[in-house]
Order: C-alpha cells, then structure tokens, then sequence
C-alpha cells in the first residue's frame, strides 16, 4: 500500500512539491511561534529558577528598579529567624551608554552591598565569571563595573577598558555570561557608587534580596518578613527621582512597567501612577485575585512592604506567557486550516483524474476500504513530508535569530514541541484527505469507469 501510494504521488510531482511546501511553511511558522513562548519560560526557568531567596520592596513598585525602602529595614531582617544574608540593592536605568541613547534592549545599573552579596551561597553574577573578576571589598566606592558579555560584544570592551555610564566614567573589571536576556541585561557595581550616579537619597536602598537560611524555604521566610512588618503604616508607591524621567510624562515606557509589575505583585493591572484621580498619589493595593490566596495578597497589601519570592516572578511570567500561547494557536491554526485546504485541494484533484483507476481497483477486488486508506496514505506522506520539513526549518531558523540577535532575542524549540509539530502535519494532512478517500471510495466499480 505504501509503494502504491509513492508511486501515484510521485507521478505528479508538481502538485505534490506544491501541496509538501505549503504544509513546510505552515508548520515552520507553527515552530518558530511557539518558539517564542517556549523562549520566555525557558529563559526565567534557567534564569530566575535556580535563585533560592526572596525580593523585598516597596507596596505598589511595579519592579525593584522603581521602589524606595529606608536601608536601615535590612537590619531588622538581618534578626529574623531563617535569614542567612540580607543584601540590599541600588537599582537604576542605563539611558546612556557611551554616548549612545539606550531603550531596547534595556540596560539596568544594579549596585550591590559587596560584603553582603559575597556572603551568598548562591550570589547568581559570581558564578557567571568568564573574564576578569566580580565585584570584591576593594570596589567598594569605586567606580568598578561588571557587565555581561551581550554588553561587552555591544559596546566592543574588554576587562580593563573605560565605559561611560550616564556621564559617568566606569573601568570593567569583569564580564559575566548566562546566556539569558533577563540575566544578562545588568550592569554590576557597589551600591554606594550606583547610589551616587542616580542621585538616589542617602539611607535609601530599591529593594533587598533576603537568602534563606539552609532548610528554610522561600515561602516560610516569606511569610516571617511579612509578620515582622504587619501593622506598619504601608508608604504608597512614587516614582522616585531617578525613575520621574521615564515615568512623567506617561510613555510607553513607563506604561509597560507599570501594567508588568501589577501583574507581578497582584495578578491584575498596576493603577497608572500618574493618576491624579487622588490628588496624583497611586494606590498600594489593588483587588486580589480570587484564585492566589486573598487573604495573603490582603495581608501583604496593608503591609509597609511587598515580598516576592525569585521563583514567583517567572511563574507570573509564565501566566503571561499562556496567554501569549493562545494568540500564537490562533495565528498557527490560520496557517493549518490554509495547509488542509491545500492539502484537500490535492487530493479532490487527483481523485478527479483517478477515477478511472478506482473504478478498474475495485472491479479487481479492491474494497472500499482499500481505497480509503489508498488515499489517506498518501495525504498523511504529504503530511509527513511537510512535516519533516517544517519543523527543520523551524528548528534552524530558532538557532540563527538566537545566533545573529542573541542580545534582543531567546526561542526556544523543545523536543515536545518539535515532536507535535510533526505528529500534528501528519494528523492535518490525513484530515485534509479524508474527505476525498470516502468521496472516492462510494463510487461502484461502473459508476466510476463510466464517469472516466
């Protein structure tokens, strides 16, 4: 059955070269689609997963990078029970970089307390070490800087070299590589330095990252910081000096991270934060999600502090993510349905002209079944076919965008999603000949001679 179905195929090559290439595209589109979902979760799986503490930061700051918290808090979580290192962080954003403007990709000037943070066991940047060194108590003050090596290829630096850093004259001292967007945007240096460069107030820290001690989860410590913290008068979110230029006037900008960042601390959108509805102050709390825990959410919302553990910002991402998989179906199963019609298209055709063959088939003792699955061979070879050839050039072409635009771009084509792609081409072109092979197959043995 199989030889007899190449065979008929092969006999019209035009149409089936045709009919495979349409099924190829389709199903390198369905690849690459998909390939963009998969990127996001599997670059905060590796990114963000690993990462064993929690992020403590100010009610209502849409990320760390916008939050103001006094420095002196770091101290009264260092006295909690489960807190092995607490290591508070200056955050702001790189707008200039070697006299170049930066928006996208985005750069991020994140300063560290140096002793604090190579007390971690799992400090994430000291690992990542491929050139140079990290940060170490001589930094401290100094205006020394870590980068990653998507910055470095960028600016074209190496260890030792000068680098201007919004006005400010910065030397590497080392380069970093993780391979991942949302790790490596960061530049590193000392907290006090990056503190003097955003003119960020004195006493003031964006957030701290709190590691639990060994045997203590990401939860419990959770919930012991904010028990500590319960009852105190919770400070409503405002943009803070070095975050006003981007936040006011509203922009795209500030829009975006606003909406991420109430996704990320509640579920819902974030309340504009230019909103002069109360008098130009924006909300700490907004209305818990009936499926995370309401009264969590309530009790962390009249908190003077919101605490998020590493591990929930990539699983709020990967709830974005879903959604973002439902647009790509839709856009994929545009692409399909076009594949079947093809595929269908194919097979009435050659059934047309065959018809003579069926009728001679089945006066030879050919049932109808036989003829059924005569047909749905060989429109589930074009689905093979296509597919073969779609998820290759979905898979290759992943590996270049990721090769050529490593600095703007993650996709990631899973085995599982390589294997449903080819299962699914072999399952849309049986469905695009099943219709012919039954229209085929009810044809008597007269019926169809007399009609050829």
């Amino acid at each position: 059955m199989l030889r007899f179905a190449f065979a008929n195929l092969l006999s019209r090559p035009g149409r089936t070269v045709l009919s495979t290439l349409g099924l190829t595209i389709a199903v390198a589109g369905m690849v690459g689609l998909f390939a963009i979902a998969g990127g996001i979760d599997d670059m905060l799986e590796e990114g963000l997963g690993e990462v064993p503490g929690v992020v403590v930061q100010q009610p209502g700051a849409p990320i760390p990078l916008f939050s103001t918290l006094p420095a002196a808090w770091g101290a009264e979580m260092a006295d909690l029970d489960g807190v092995h290192v607490v290591n508070p962080e200056v955050w702001a954003r790189v707008n200039i970089l070697d006299g170049k403007t930066i928006f996208s990709p985005p750069r991020l000037l994140v300063g560290f307390d140096i002793p604090n943070r190579l007390k971690l066991r799992k400090g994430v940047y000291p690992e990542l070490i491929e050139n140079g060194r990290f940060l170490n108590d001589s930094d401290i003050g100094s205006p020394h800087v870590v980068i990653s090596r998507q910055i470095s290829e960028d600016l074209g630096k190496q260890v030792g070299d000068a680098v201007d850093v919004n006005g400010h004259e910065m030397t590497i001292v080392g380069i970093y590589h993780s391979g991942k967007l949302i790790v490596d945007m960061s530049m590193i240096a000392d907290a006090s330095v990056v503190r003097d460069m955003a003119r960020i107030e004195p006493n003031t820290v964006s957030c701290f990252y709190l590691e639990p001690d060994v045997g203590v989860t990401a939860a419990e410590l959770k919930e012991r910081v904010q028990t500590h913290f319960a009852g105190r008068e919770p400070t409503a979110w405002q943009p803070s000096d070095a975050a006003k230029s981007l936040m006011s006037p509203p922009n795209s900008f500030s829009e975006l991270m606003t909406n991420i960042g109430g996704f990320l601390t509640s579920g819902t959108p974030a309340a504009d934060p230019t909103d002069e509805s109360d008098g130009g102050e924006s909300t700490a709390t907004s209305e818990p999600a009936v499926d995370h825990e309401p009264e969590s959410q309530l009790e962390q919302q009249n908190s003077a502090l919101e605490v998020h553990s590493v591990a929930e910002y990539g699983d709020r991402f990967t709830e974005m993510s879903a959604d973002l998989d439902l647009i790509l179906g839709l856009l994929t199963g545009l692409g399909m349905l076009i594949a079947i019609f093809s595929i269908l298209n194919t097979m009435l055709m050659s059934v047309t002209e065959r018809t003579v063959e069926f009728g001679i088939l089945r006066a030879n003792g050919w049932s109808q079944g036989d003829i059924v699955r005569l047909i749905t061979c060989e429109s589930a070879i074009l689905g093979l076919a296509g597919g073969v050839l779609g998820v290759l050039l979905g898979w290759i072409g992943t590996l270049v965008i990721n090769t050529v635009w490593s600095d703007r771009a993650h996709l990631y084509a899973g085995p599982l999603l390589l294997i449903f792609s080819l299962v699914f081409s072999m399952a849309v072109g049986m469905l695009g000949g099943l219709y012919p092979a039954i229209r085929a197959a009810r044809m008597s043995p007269m019926q169809a001679i007399r009609r050829g």
